[in-house]
């Protein structure tokens, strides 16, 4: 039974977990330049600051992620929509080469995409659960965290992207 001299110990413990955790939607680095970051994957180098001067959707996402695979096709819509206004990066911490391959072309994915099976870039963010979606403006600052699943297609994110 939960005795009332307890509470102190106990809400401290909650206010320590809680100090230690940053991935909420407003982390430390919104406002800040995004941290740059060079992936190497059998197929294609890719440098973040290559895209300065656009607006960036930095995805990270993984095939053996049930959520990811649900917000691939609102990402895929999102591509096909915005693609001359927004550049999507979506890196794939897959190990699996020949799982990350199928996946791409089963979903019929044409925005850029990376196989980062180091974790290099995600560590930079900070990013250990998928997916996770940063928006980076035009100047290379990041603006915007997204935890989970998102639906790209609503209007209020198609406004806010467009408005960057």
């Amino acid at each position: 039974m939960f005795r009332v001299r307890q509470f102190p110990t106990l809400l401290l413990i909650a206010i320590a977990l809680l100090a230690g955790c940053d991935r909420g939607a407003h982390p430390q680095m919104v406002g800040s330049p995004a941290p740059d970051f060079t992936v190497h994957d059998s197929d294609r180098t890719v440098a973040l600051h290559d895209f300065r001067g656009k607006v960036v959707v930095l995805n990270f996402w993984a095939t053996w992620c049930p959520p990811c695979v649900e917000e691939t096709p609102a990402l895929v819509a999102l591509h096909s929509q915005m693609k001359d206004r927004i550049t999507i990066l979506a890196v794939s911490l897959d190990q699996d080469q020949n799982a990350y391959n199928k996946f791409i072309k089963d979903h019929g994915i044409q925005f850029l995409t990376v196989r980062d099976a180091e974790f290099k870039s995600s560590t930079l963010y900070g990013t250990f659960g998928y997916p996770e979606t940063y928006i980076i403006d035009s100047k290379g600052i990041l603006r915007r965290k997204f935890i989970g699943p998102v639906d790209w297609t609503k209007p209020e994110i198609i406004e806010y992207l467009s408005n960057l």
